[in-house]
């Protein structure tokens, strides 16, 4: 097995955090690092004891969740809660910050910031990154690279294929669960 990089074990950390999300539009996770240490960590969701998302719907105003605080917010706030500064620090985001969420990253004083998908990314946050001297980078994460058994569901699924087309199922039929099996494996 090969040793993952070290941006690629935070992002695996920050999918990680994103499957605690209560948010029911888009599950984000962050952890903020220094010295390849894991300082603080956030996921999107509800504040603490309040009502959440997936039990109770999304309270949107103008398109947006109002009952939500952002992943990079509360990784920011548990930093601030436990007295750990975030000054001079990395964080990694499943997902391009919003605009809010990147003007409180530039005010902490994160110096770089690692992000996973494109997400609405706002012209003005890049802007702001670039004119407080933050390096942002994309570092795409595809989420199977945890699946350790991924190689033997590939050829379980390779397998059955064939012996589908070895036992007449239409052409139809093959091609539909071949298309299903590309998307699932993304090969």
């Amino acid at each position: 097995m090969k040793r993952i990089t070290w941006e690629q074990f935070f992002m695996a950390q920050c999918s990680l955090l994103a499957v605690r999300s209560t948010c029911t539009r888009l599950a984000v996770g962050a952890v903020i690092v220094r010295d390849n240490r894991i300082i603080a960590g956030g996921y999107n969701g509800s504040v603490s004891g309040g009502d959440h998302c997936i039990d109770n719907g999304c309270y949107v105003v103008d398109n947006h969740c109002i009952r939500t605080i952002h992943a990079e917010m509360n990784a920011l706030l548990q930093c601030g809660k436990y007295g750990i500064p975030a000054a001079g620090s990395t964080l990694y985001v499943t997902h391009f910050p919003c605009l809010q969420c990147s003007k409180a990253i530039i005010q902490a004083g994160i110096s770089k910031v690692y992000y996973g998908s494109d997400y609405k990314n706002s012209d003005y946050a890049i802007e702001l990154f670039n004119h407080a001297g933050i390096d942002v980078e994309h570092i795409p994460f595809d989420e199977r690279t945890l699946d350790f058994e991924l190689a033997s569901k590939q050829e379980l699924v390779q397998d059955m294929l064939y012996k589908m087309q070895h036992a007449g199922i239409s052409e139809n039929d093959l091609n539909s669960f071949s298309e299903r099996a590309q998307q699932l494996f993304g090969n």
